[in-house]
């Protein structure tokens, strides 16, 4: 139950709410306790009026017996409306309650989420964390409602009952109360069974959805590679997987209810065996038997649901145990903490190097660049060289482990993240485009009120996608599909350059962003909105040098160290790799 202590901001925050439901609950079962009084009132009635019938001799007393008869189910009536109303209201008010938890929730977490480093994202599966926000929230959500209301019922039923039970006969309440320390018992071995078998669905289940995820997001490639059937088989061995954890949970579940059924028949023999010895002796009425069975029969069901109940509680505790494992990952320091970010000189890494968590081998080591304001600067160097490493230094996803990255003399930790971001434009090797239209993908991350049209459209067209705008059903109001597939992957490469170039940044970088197009329209397109940084401070990155003819300064890394510098005619005539590298494009080409 630790686990779920960390609902209890929510609780406090719906405190009103739950407890008027937690006091129609008590109505409701103080209310439904008179059905057995009243049916008990009833049958001595009717004896006694039997019994004076016979005794005198006529028939005229059945209409007084039908009278009271009348009488007793007239009560009954309003004591069941009674009873429902209260019922009613103790749903609208707790369930109700557990849905505005689930909401909130959903969206802490998903806030959360957001405010997670990328450190995280990399260790972390997509589907384990839809599992987690959907799967595990609706059994907490299960926890909050349902359990928490047959809780209370169980607990104002035991004690409504069993109170009255006692005022009718004390010596014959203990005696067919005695099996319920064994169902305590029961109760408290079995829950820890059920407990550990739920986290391992939960497991199993973030397995699936990652598996599901992966498949359908890379279903064009497992078809032009014919492996539907590889990924069903690999699918349908972890779907059985999930099965029979299923079927082990379910299996102890199904202990519960034999279990209370059979305990609470016993205590049924004992009270029509004793109860009957007690009216032979006329310590017992007729009624009161009757009255007891009736007790006995209303505690069956918060007695049997009280397995279902604690499986609710146990799988909302391994549920929320996994949601907070992610609520306490540590977030992104506040965005708006330290100094407010405004470029004015140049950019600077002093001596630094950079490994990634979990390699051995540096990527970036004792980098020494100055990127002054104003200036375009290629970077360009083999495969694995650390050109996109550096990318994610000056963009502060990550921080360097040795050295320092300076902005105007002062550490690039030091400024407030929201302000940073709002001041750089990234376009990274990997697009990523929203299932939205067209201009919305390209207005992405602006304000609405300064993504106009006119806007939108000039900035794709720097981007060279005039062509695809006219040839698209709707223009820039076509819908792109699930990560942009109309579109294709040179296309999707210009939509990211065309959202970057609609920000009035002051920094912009392009990490290899052309890659899905040839050298002649990289080239092009590179001309096109170069024209449009004029004044701006550009970091280019791409393996193609023709690519970075425009720039001021070309740096050339290998092995995560700058092995040359320079303009590009520069570097022509001084640099034999980058003339050999040159040469080599040039033959490609």
């Amino acid at each position: 139950m630790k686990e779920l202590l960390s609902l209890n901001i929510y609780f406090k925050r719906y405190a009103a709410k739950m407890l008027f439901g937690i006091v129609c609950v008590l109505l409701s079962n103080a209310v439904g306790v008179y059905v057995a009084v009243f049916v008990r009132e009833g049958i001595n009635e009717a004896s006694y009026h039997s019994n004076t019938a016979v005794g005198i001799g006529g028939d005229f007393l059945v209409k007084p017996a039908l009278m009271a008869a009348l009488g007793f189910v007239l009560l009954l009536l309003l004591v069941a409306a009674l009873k429902g109303l209260f019922m009613f209201l103790m749903r609208q008010s707790i369930v109700v309650v557990s849905r505005e938890v689930e909401y909130d929730l959903k969206n802490d977490i998903y806030q959360h989420y957001q405010q997670l480093g990328l450190p995280f994202y990399r260790s972390h599966f997509t589907g384990d964390m839809m599992a987690r926000i959907g799967e595990d929230v609706s059994n907490v959500r299960m926890y909050v409602g349902p359990a928490v209301m047959y809780f209370a019922n169980i607990l104002f039923t035991f004690i409504t009952i069993i109170t009255q039970m006692i005022l009718v006969n004390t010596q014959l309440t203990l005696l067919v109360l005695l099996p319920l320390p064994l169902l305590s018992y029961s109760i408290y071995r079995v829950s820890k069974i059920i407990n550990r078998r739920n986290a391992d669905i939960q497991q199993q289940l973030s397995t699936l959805t990652t598996a599901a995820q992966e498949t359908f997001a890379g279903i064009r490639v497992i078809k032009s590679f014919g492996a539907e059937q590889f990924f069903h088989q690999d699918f349908s061995e972890k779907t059985a997987e999930y099965k029979r954890l299923n079927l082990k949970l379910a299996l102890v579940n199904s202990l519960f209810f034999p279990l209370m059924i059979l305990l609470v028949g016993i205590s049924t023999l004992l009270v029509l065996y004793l109860g009957g010895v007690y009216a032979a002796e006329g310590r017992f009425s007729p009624g009161n038997i009757v009255e007891f069975i009736l007790y006995l029969n209303m505690l069956i069901w918060p007695v049997a649901s009280l397995g279902w109940t604690t499986a609710l509680v146990q799988k909302a505790a391994a549920s929320q145990k996994r949601i907070n494992e992610f609520l306490h990952e540590p977030v992104d320091e506040d965005l708006e903490k330290g100094n407010p970010f405004d470029f004015q000189e140049s950019i600077q890494f002093k001596s630094v190097g950079f490994t990634y968590p979990g390699s051995n081998k540096p990527s970036l080591s004792q980098l020494e660049l100055t990127i002054p304001k104003g200036s375009i600067i290629g970077i360009t160097g083999k495969t694995g060289s650390g050109k996109s490493t550096l990318a994610q230094l000056l963009t502060a996803q990550y921080l360097p482990d040795q050295g320092q990255l300076l902005i105007d003399g002062e550490s690039i930790e030091n400024f407030a993240k929201k302000s940073f971001y709002q001041s750089i434009a990234y376009v990274p090797q990997d697009v990523f485009l929203f299932s939205d239209t067209l201009a919305n993908n390209i207005a992405f991350g602006l304000a609405e009120e300064t993504a106009d049209s006119e806007r939108i459209e000039e900035a794709a067209r720097k981007a060279g996608l005039g062509r695809e705008i006219n040839s698209l059903p709707l223009g820039l109001q076509t819908m792109l599909g699930e990560r942009g597939v109309l579109l294709s992957g040179g296309q999707k490469q210009r939509v990211s350059i065309a959202r970057a170039l609609i920000r009035d940044a002051a920094i912009y970088i392009f990490d290899d962003c052309l890659s899905a197009v040839d050298a002649a329209t990289e080239a092009s397109i590179i001309q096109s909105f170069v024209n449009a940084l004029q004044g701006k401070t550009a970091i280019i990155i791409s393996h193609r040098l023709a690519s970075l003819q425009l720039a001021d300064q070309i740096v050339l890394l290998e092995d995560g160290q700058i092995v040359a510098q320079g303009s590009y005619n520069t570097l022509l005539k001084e640099n034999e790799a980058f003339l050999q590298l040159h040469r080599l494009q040039s033959t490609e080409n």
